[in-house]
């Protein structure tokens, strides 16, 4: 009749017709946990998309590069007045005296920020740089230094922040890996491999570490004879091997039987991307390809614009690498170290830049600079600068950072920093910031514990978002 109302269902009646509903629910869980890399997860206020970590590795001087300090100068040669307070260091004597700085310091682009000429050409982007002098960390040896800068902790076996990202993101690329690092060919560093690796997080959100010279990845191509369908039958014969023998949950043998299947990709789609030939003259010599100097880290830098370009998420091309003085450590002469290391990236890091600014890439790059620490106001030695993590520069620029600007300062020799100090999580928590990922949600149970890039808690660096 008109009006009928039917009764409310009992629970008996609900969960049976709604059992086509879990069972979506059920699939669509299938289905993010069959492709852990796709793309999710991005928050709505996100202004980047991707993240390019140019580490110096070693511990670029901030007196030398973005940090001027005339009365360092004046002090050169003289005990650090008792007013600046202590310092721990590795190698510094007990009667070291200040060194001066031999550089000198002018005013670049429309925000007239002071930059050192060791980087004039990096120098020409500053309006599109939050230069940040005050971040601090808590270790002065390079292995625990460089674990904290990458993943949080000053221990190994925690994930690196590109394995957060990805594991927070996943990518937007299929054909190529969503974490890439790109090392140094003068040979490792003291944390090794553990600063840069997945961690407890599942092995599918490891890196990629392409090789150095004109070859980062070998065997891309086919071998003579071998059809694109044959490797596929191959493929899918080793698959079928690995799952007819896998345990449920084997998540190491997951990520072996995936990186088969990227391998396969990259044979299909990725040659291109890693042919520098299909640039332009022009934009090789803008990046210095060519020349003994610049050529490697011009080389990677074009590479990594590149695989921005196809949806990589987060890419970590390594300047320094070696022992010592093959890296920013300069122990014993901080002019020719620091001269040496600032010509092979300068002119690249500018180039980088530009070329993502003409091409509508900055906005949605986000471009982070700087090593696990600084260099001392004391000298090592009677030319050289030890360790230091009291305060030091790092900058970014791109995805959504407000450039043109200088944050946070360090006392008048660059001992501490004392206006506004940001910790190294303050930088990792605004990395994220600018990803849409929130510090407290982006997690991992582990040992019985929520774990997180940002330990405790940062905060964001407001000034530059």
């Amino acid at each position: 009749m008109s009006g009928h109302v039917k009764p409310t269902r009992n629970r008996r009646e609900f969960v049976t017709e709604a059992f086509c509903g879990f069972g979506s629910l059920a699939m669509a869980g299938m289905l993010q946990a069959a492709d852990p890399l796709a793309p999710h997860g991005a928050g709505a206020n996100a202004k980047a998309k991707s993240v390019v970590f140019l580490f110096m590795a070693g511990g670029p001087s901030h007196m030398e590069t973005f940090d001027p300090k005339p009365l360092l100068n004046k002090l050169d040669g003289q005990k650090r007045p008792a007013e600046f307070g202590e310092a721990k260091y590795q190698f510094v004597s007990a009667d070291a005296k200040l060194l001066g700085t031999k550089r000198t310091f002018r005013k670049y682009g429309k925000s007239g920020i002071e930059v050192s000429d060791l980087l004039p050409h990096t120098a020409e982007c500053v309006d599109d740089m939050a230069i940040i002098r005050s971040v601090h960390g808590d270790m002065v040896v390079h292995s625990a230094a460089q674990y904290q800068l990458f993943t949080g902790r000053i221990l190994p076996g925690f994930p690196s922040m590109g394995s957060w990202l990805l594991y927070g993101l996943g990518t937007e690329s299929k054909s190529l890996p969503g974490y890439v690092v790109m090392p140094d060919p003068k040979g490792a560093l003291e944390a090794g491999q553990p600063m840069y690796s997945n961690g407890f997080l599942p092995a599918v959100y490891q890196p990629t570490h392409f090789r150095p010279g004109a070859k980062p990845v070998l065997n891309l191509d086919l071998p003579a004879g071998v059809t694109r369908e044959d490797r596929m039958r191959t493929l899918d014969l080793i698959k079928g091997l690995d799952r007819a023998d896998m345990r449920p949950g084997d998540e190491e043998l997951e990520a072996r039987i995936g990186a088969y299947d990227l391998a396969f990709r990259m044979q299909s789609e990725a040659p291109e991307t890693f042919d520098l030939s299909k640039e332009s003259e022009q934009t090789r010599q803008m990046y210095g390809i060519g020349d003994p100097i610049t050529d490697d880290y011009g080389r990677r830098l074009l590479l990594t614009r590149r695989l921005i370009e196809k949806g990589v998420r987060f890419i970590c091309p390594v300047s320094g690498g070696g022992p010592g003085n093959m890296q920013w450590d300069a122990h014993e002469d901080i002019e020719e170290n620091h001269l040496r290391m600032a010509a092979q990236t300068d002119k690249p890091i500018a180039a980088f830049l530009k070329d993502l600014k003409q091409r509508g890439l900055l906005d949605s790059t986000l471009v982070v600079w700087g090593g696990e620490f600084g260099r001392s106001p004391e000298s090592q030695g009677s030319k050289g600068r030890d360790h230091h993590n009291l305060g030091f520069t790092m900058w970014m620029a791109g995805g959504g950072i407000k450039g043109g600007q200088v944050v946070g300062a360090t006392d008048e020799i660059g001992l501490r920093a004392i206006e506004d100090p940001y910790h190294l999580r303050d930088v990792h928590t605004t990395i994220l910031n600018q990803l849409g990922l929130n510090q407290d949600a982006l997690s991992f149970l582990h040992q019985g514990r929520r774990e997180r890039l940002t330990e405790v808690r940062g905060k964001v660096i407001s000034q530059v978002v």
